[in-house]
């Protein structure tokens, strides 16, 4: 492993774990892949937390808190209509569930809420840290 991404990991760590905006920040300092990062800490034994689509990562599982996205009320046809067609066999990626959220300029929690209303599984994060679908 890339003993600079290492420690630069290292230093960015809360609670012992990294966060996944920190993981992007660090591949977008040092010009990697987010996969190449996420890679890294898992060599490296580093969990991943603090989703930005608010999957996982935010507390005790026993205590309900390790996903704070839930289910929008009203999803908007503009943004249901983006995401079915992003999505495929109910599965949608983490990559283009960012994508609709900027194209939209929406927050990608907002986005990923809609996402859970509309029983789409998030698939393929790009930090790599569930290869095939999310479900909580």
């Amino acid at each position: 492993m890339n003993e600079r991404l290492h420690q630069t990991m290292l230093k960015r760590l809360e609670d012992g774990k990294l966060p996944c905006i920190r993981a992007f920040a660090i591949a977008r300092s040092l010009g990697l892949d987010p996969l190449t990062v996420g890679m890294a800490a898992d060599e490296a034994g580093i969990r991943i937390s603090r989703c930005q689509l608010g999957l996982f990562g935010y507390g005790p599982k026993a205590e309900g808190k390790h996903k704070i996205v839930h289910a929008m009320d009203d999803v908007p046809e503009r943004l249901a209509g983006r995401l079915r067609a992003e999505a495929e066999a109910g599965d949608i990626t983490c990559a283009a569930v960012w994508s609709v959220a900027e194209a939209l300029h929406l927050q990608r929690l907002k986005t990923s809420s809609a996402v859970e209303a509309m029983g789409l599984r998030v698939s393929v994060c790009q930090l790599g840290c569930f290869p095939r679908t999310w479900k909580g």
